[in-house]
């Protein structure tokens, strides 16, 4: 008999490649698209450990997650979900997440787990009692999930389905929801890779972008940030792609000006011409923060159109950043 292996200390999540539904997707589960923040949870020895995309760990960030293990009775388990708020409707609320990103104290988690509380959507498994199981193929993986009993207050396993694309895809709309993940049902877990097995299919355009500047404000906004400056890798390095100066708290503004400000360069950290009119007021800052916005669409000239500024991404490093279709 095989010896048990040891909890690993690190499994890094698969990506899934932005793209359309195939016509025929009998091959494929579909999963419904989670606007939350992607985690990788370890249990083990009677705890929870929470593993943020960019492998920070987010545990004290979430005191009501730490009771997954008691759901699995001492079994053993790296689990891939997504740490997800709701609104009063029952639907992802994104925006009240992200009171909840940034907090590493761990009196004001616990308080903020009780005012904007999140859930643990589980839809994968990539270690169990002493074995890997990255090689298993998303079908059975799948079964495996669906098996440990993973449900209370602040977990669940949320339901996936056979085929069936464009079905699937209009429920999500109706539902208010991001959208679907496509996923070949006869695909191994590929830990740390973007893979075209999973395809991710959205209904609201939402692009992850860099935060290389911002603008100061005017009016009532005079003194604090305006509008950030934003860039998307591209062929030669980072590509400015625009300015967004709408969707902002006063909260995020004031967070982001403290963070920002002992980031600042004096040089453009991009390749490539720059539009003057936008950028000639700049306060350029190192290129280390995450930021998503919702936008229109991409312009001739390679800008986001009419971009909302929708919060940081602490969870994702400037490396993860690709362009969506």
């Amino acid at each position: 008999m095989a010896v048990p292996e040891a909890l690993p200390p690190l499994v890094r999540p698969m990506l899934a490649t932005p793209g359309r539904l195939r016509a025929d997707t009998s091959a494929w589960g579909l999963e419904f698209k989670w606007d939350g923040v992607r985690a990788v949870a370890y249990v083990g020895d009677g705890r929870t450990r929470l593993l943020s995309r960019n492998d920070r760990d987010v545990t004290a960030s979430y005191p009501e997650l730490h009771g997954v293990d008691g759901t699995l009775r001492g079994r053993t388990a790296v689990l891939d979900g997504e740490i997800v708020a709701f609104d009063q409707e029952g639907r992802p609320d994104f925006g009240a997440l992200q009171q909840r990103m940034h907090v590493v104290d761990p009196t004001k988690a616990q308080r903020l787990a009780g005012s904007v509380p999140v859930a643990y959507l589980v839809f994968d498994v990539m270690f169990l009692d002493g074995r890997s199981t990255v090689t298993l193929a998303y079908d059975e993986r799948r079964a495996l999930v669906e098996n440990l009993g993973l449900s209370g207050d602040h977990v669940a396993v949320p339901p996936w389905f056979a085929g069936g694309g464009d079905e699937v895809l209009e429920a999500s709309r109706r539902q208010g929801l991001e959208g679907v993940v496509a996923k070949r049902l006869a695909s191994p877990y590929q830990p740390g890779r973007r893979s075209r097995d999973w395809i991710k299919v959205k209904h609201v355009r939402t692009q992850e972008v860099v935060v290389v500047g911002w603008a100061p404000g005017k009016g009532r906004r005079g003194g604090s940030i305006g509008a950030l400056l934003l860039a998307v890798p591209g062929p030669t390095g980072l590509a400015y792609a625009g300015r967004v100066g709408t969707g902002f708290t006063e909260a995020a503004l004031a967070h982001l000006q403290d963070v920002l400000g002992p980031l600042e360069r004096a040089t453009p950290p991009l390749s490539g011409s720059l539009p003057r009119a936008q950028t000639a007021d700049a306060h350029w800052v190192e290129p280390r923060l995450v930021g998503e916005v919702g936008y229109g669409e991409w312009t001739a000239d390679d800008r986001l159109r009419h971009p909302r500024w929708r919060g940081l991404r602490p969870d994702k490093d400037v490396a993860d950043v690709v362009r969506e279709v």
